[in-house]
């Protein structure tokens, strides 16, 4: 039975809307490296982005049938906004400040990784031996590539100068963006898309509203060269409310550790626009460093799931006779 058969008939759809959205993520990581920070702050740009996908959101949903969420999910909505989109969106971009495109790319890829973790504790999915030594392949990745340019001396470009930091904070979003995959995905499969998006995007609005505000009221917007614009204008529509819209209708139809291991399309993405650009350099660290977590994402997206090893437990139950009895009770 192939992959898409097992996870649903809707699993087509989910497939090619998380392929679109990593796609889009993966442009939007040098797109908006282009903005920042020398015209707009990381915090600027979670601003811009959050108000825009909240404005969005709300004038979608006057043309589609309206949904009733009842106060309990409201609640498990507005968590899910905090994981998914506050910290996620706030924490990323501010790496993206620090850390090069190439560098936060690769970071990206150690997503799965964290989701299938996530996994075994909200959804009881089982650790094997395979999972673990896809861990361990992951993790060896991660820290080669912030220690790396200290201990062998690769050059730190200019706009990398604090990379270690940035890619901290990218490590942080991608688990919060892990958890927001296992722990929320039952709530979010209960409603339609825009349903779910502008009450998380209204939720993370009113969170961080007061603390972003600073952070564009200051801007001499009459300076910003016009590409400026157009660039917020692909990570707002394009990298927040488009992709962002992807995201529930792949959750509603494939498991979370498949929705995660489609990331590893940010760092071909990315990768590739960014060295068009000019924007960073390739050293056999960053390419050591993908191969290690490329393989750590490897093993652990082949291991199997629960429902497959419940399955293959039951095919080898050995078959038990009955003899009948003859005669007496």
């Amino acid at each position: 039975m192939s992959g898409i058969r097992r996870e649903g008939s809707g699993a087509l759809r989910g497939h090619l809307a998380i392929l679109a959205a990593n796609i889009i993520f993966g442009i939007n990581i040098p797109v908006s490296k282009l903005a920042m920070p020398e015209y707009v702050s990381a915090f600027a740009m979670a601003f811009f982005r959050t108000f825009g996908a909240l404005l969005f959101f709300w004038t979608v949903s006057l043309f589609v049938k309206r949904e009733r969420v009842p106060l309990r999910d409201m609640g498990a909505l507005s968590l899910a906004a905090v994981f998914g989109v506050l910290l996620n969106q706030m924490l990323y971009v501010a790496g993206l400040q620090y850390a090069s495109p190439v560098e936060t790319a690769i970071v990206v890829t150690f997503t799965p990784i964290l989701t299938m973790v996530l996994s075994a504790f909200f959804l009881r999915e089982p650790i094997t031996w395979m999972k673990a030594a896809g861990v361990a392949l992951g993790l060896s990745g991660a820290v080669l590539m912030i220690g790396g340019k200290y201990w062998f001396g690769e050059g730190v470009t200019e706009a990398g100068r604090n990379s270690v930091f940035g890619i901290a904070l990218c490590l942080v979003s991608g688990l919060s963006y892990a958890i927001y995959l296992t722990a929320f995905r039952n709530v979010v499969a209960r409603y339609r898309p825009v349903t779910v998006m502008k009450w998380m995007f209204l939720a993370s609005a009113v969170l961080s509203g007061p603390f972003l505000w600073k952070s564009v009221s200051g801007i001499d917007y009459a300076a910003v060269p016009a590409k400026v614009y157009f660039y917020l204008g692909f990570t707002v529509l394009g990298a927040t409310c488009f992709a962002y819209l992807l995201i529930p209708v792949a959750q509603k139809n494939l498991r979370p550790t498949v929705l995660s291991v489609y990331n590893y399309l940010q760092p071909i993405t990315a990768s590739c626009l960014a060295l068009i650009l000019g924007q960073d350099s390739f050293g056999w660290i960053k390419g050591l460093s993908t191969l290690l977590v490329f393989a750590g994402v490897f093993f652990v997206t082949r291991s199997k799931s629960r429902v497959e090893l419940e399955m293959e437990a039951r095919d080898k139950k050995p078959l038990v006779m009955h003899w009948p009895r003859i005669g007496g009770r």
